[in-house]
């Protein structure tokens, strides 16, 4: 007997099978090709031996499958089941059009690199660092002791009084400073411990003329090159070659040095090394011009 591979008829012949399953349209078809079965186990063989299932298509927030595409996006566009493609900046929700996903970072401040109170975006977290760290927000809180000038940051404050610029310490400089903290920080917590200390106060470097090299005035040490020897002289008699007298006080996880205690700060204020916050550093510069006001020994940070 032969049986329909669709309905329950059987019959004696099979041409009489063919003809009922041609009339009826009963043939069990291939997902892919164009073949033809006669029973829907012989059709899955097929479609095993040669991959010829047809793909399911999901919908995106059902459970529903389509045999096409084009079925599947019409479902979707009837029961508005697409799902939303726009991510918030900060936490995982997502949305379905821009302006719903800012309405909710406005809402809960998700703006990445954002400032709202400024309401300006920034390429990247360090310079939406750098702007909260700006005279913007902080303002100029930092004073210098013997002037009173006003200054955003420590490394300022301190830059200020390193290079002699504070016209009541004309008296103090890099070098007389760092005398004054490498005898008020006995266990280096700050200062690179020294055989002996190179008073550099009044040591002065002049180019010749053989620095000239045709073309620019060039440093012997680094090879960098300036456009007059006033300016080669500049570089020689600045940090850039000095000593690196200073250390990050983050011994685990930073090893960097530094010829200046400005530059030391300017390291701590970039929090780049993660040591301590940006307001924990003008912490710092606070209890470190006690010290040395006040001759203290330097203990801790």
């Amino acid at each position: 007997m032969y049986e329909c591979g669709t309905c329950d008829f059987e019959f004696r012949y099979r041409e009489d099978c063919d003809a009922h399953m041609d009339e009826y349209d009963h043939w069990v078809e291939c997902d892919t090709c164009p073949r033809q079965f006669r029973t829907q186990r012989s059709c899955e063989q097929h479609m095993d031996a040669l991959d010829h299932w047809a793909p399911d298509f999901e919908c995106e927030t059902c459970t529903r499958t389509f045999s096409s595409q084009a079925a599947c996006n019409q479902h979707m566009n009837a029961k508005d089941h697409w799902a939303p493609t726009v991510s918030c900046e900060t936490c995982s929700q997502m949305f379905h059009t821009h302006e719903a996903a800012d309405q909710h970072m406005q809402a809960k401040g998700h703006y990445e690199n954002y400032c709202a109170e400024c309401d300006r975006h920034f390429m990247n977290e360090n310079c939406l660092r750098q702007h909260l760290n700006s005279k913007i927000h902080r303002g100029t809180k930092v004073v210098c002791p013997f002037c009173n000038a006003q200054f955003v940051t420590a490394s300022g404050v301190t830059h200020h009084i390193e290079y002699g610029t504070c016209p009541k310490a004309a008296n103090w400089n890099r070098q007389t400073i760092h005398h004054m903290i490498h005898r008020l920080d006995p266990n280096g917590l700050v200062t690179n411990q020294q055989i002996g200390w190179h008073n550099q106060q009044n040591v002065r470097y002049y180019a010749t003329n053989l620095a000239f090299d045709g073309t620019s005035w060039v440093c012997y040490l680094c090879q960098g090159g300036f456009h007059s020897m006033t300016d080669l002289n500049l570089h020689l008699n600045s940090p850039a070659h000095r000593e690196k007298i200073y250390h990050c006080p983050n011994t685990r996880g930073c090893n960097k040095e530094f010829v200046s205690l400005g530059a030391l700060f300017n390291h701590l204020e970039s929090e780049a090394c993660g040591y301590m916050r940006f307001g924990g550093v003008q912490n710092v510069h606070r209890r470190l011009n006690d010290a040395i006001l006040n001759r203290k020994l330097i203990t801790s940070l």
